[in-house]
């Protein structure tokens, strides 16, 4: 094999990988995103609770969510103007440190309770509602990472060196680190063109949700193509003429569907059509995003957005994340391999010789656990190995892809 080729071997099993764990993250998001679904399910409507283990509510209605966002940005402006407000030769841990973590740790759940209906709820408004709150909370993330004020009074605390303790000492330097990631240590000309990008960059990634949210399409089937589902998800659809039930592409619609339903076309019909959602639009609000974050790495010397962004985490580059990648593939792929085979199997025996697609994942994995209890338990939520070991092996295979 020549220099070349070795090179071009090794470039499309990079490729390969890539999609594989692209497929990982998406599926094991859809698993996680069914386990609070059913968390939804059987909370009471007329109570509001908190998540066990947490100050997050999850039950809050539209009004209260934009009025909460609201409390949570003035309480951090009240904060943050206090801390700007300190005398650089009197800073001290207690008028710089001590008030930005506890107004991190206090107002975490409470964002979290603003932001996480927009994902899980059933309810227009409230989706709207969360939208808007974390749009507002983004803003003002935005505008504190800006002020100028505050990274003084920060930088000189951090240049004393005075450390309580090491979880100091590496929440100040974090501190520094995110407002020189927002250009308050580049030249003015720089420093501009860092604001400009940056809100870009999140204008166009909310305008990419909002038009997600907003996608009001919806698909046609009749009864017996929604063969598995309970007769309480049928009566929650809304019907349309000579009797057919409307599937909209909401989340929790599409979910139950590709985990319950037994008409394998009904299946990939719904899974094509919810990986198209808002294709059109958002395909040029993607592009555009992937130029700004690329020229927005660059001003830090950074030689695209993926090293940019990794930096800051445990790989520190997108070298390391690629070689995680391949190991664990590597270690994986046979597991995978016996695992989609069972999985093929038991469609042959339910629908023949038709081609084994994504849209059957969920429920022949629901179809597998039903006759083996084959779970492992990760932090109290129950995770599927065959989830996440299929999903790994679906790089690249020809059957397991679905064209949209």
């Amino acid at each position: 094999m020549t220099e070349n080729q070795s090179d071009k071997t090794s470039k499309h099993k990079k490729e390969r990988n890539l999609l594989a764990f692209t497929g990982a993250a998406a599926l094991a998001a859809l698993a996680l995103s069914l386990a609070i679904s059913a968390l939804n399910s059987r909370r009471k409507k007329s109570n509001k609770k908190d998540l066990s283990g947490s100050n997050v509510r999850i039950n809050l209605s539209a009004s209260e969510i934009l009025k909460l966002a609201d409390r949570i940005i003035a309480k951090s402006k009240e904060v943050h103007d206090a801390v700007a407000s300190v005398p650089l030769d009197k800073v001290t841990y207690a008028n710089v440190l001590s008030p930005l973590a506890d107004l991190e740790a206090h107002q975490f759940p409470l964002v979290q309770s603003c932001v996480f209906p927009k994902l899980v709820s059933t309810l227009e408004d409230v989706r709207k509602a969360s939208a808007e709150a974390e749009r507002r909370i983004d803003a003002h993330v935005l505008m504190c990472s800006k002020r100028e004020d505050v990274y003084r009074v920060v930088k000189a605390f951090a240049s004393k060196g005075e450390w309580m303790n090491p979880e100091a000492k590496h929440y100040i330097k974090c501190l520094v680190r995110d407002f020189e990631q927002n250009g308050l240590n580049l030249t003015v000309t720089k420093k501009e063109e860092v604001q400009r990008l940056r809100a870009q960059i999140e204008e166009l990634s909310l305008q990419y949700i909002h038009n997600l949210n907003d996608d009001s399409s919806c698909i046609l089937f009749s009864e017996a193509e929604l063969v598995g589902l309970p007769p309480e998800y049928l009566k929650s659809l809304d019907k349309a003429g000579n009797d057919r039930y409307k599937i909209t592409l909401r989340s929790h619609n599409v979910l139950a569907l590709l985990e319950l339903c037994q008409v394998g076309t009904t299946r990939r019909m719904v899974a094509a059509a919810y990986g198209k959602r808002s294709g059109e639009v958002n395909l040029s609000v993607l592009e555009s995003l992937v130029d700004l974050r690329h020229k927005y790495a660059r001003l830090f010397g950074y030689s695209n957005y993926a090293d940019y962004a990794v930096d800051l985490r445990m790989a520190k580059t997108s070298t390391k994340v690629f070689e995680f990648l391949e190991d664990i593939s590597a270690s994986l792929t046979d597991l995978a391999a016996r695992e989609l085979a069972l999985l093929k199997d038991l469609k042959k025996k339910e629908e023949g010789e038709l081609p084994f697609g994504i849209e059957d994942l969920l429920y022949y994995v629901k179809r597998v656990e039903e006759a083996q209890a084959f779970w492992i338990k990760i932090s109290g939520i129950q995770v599927n190995s065959w989830v996440i070991s299929t999903l790994i092996y679906t790089r690249g295979k020809e059957n397991m892809v679905i064209h949209v």
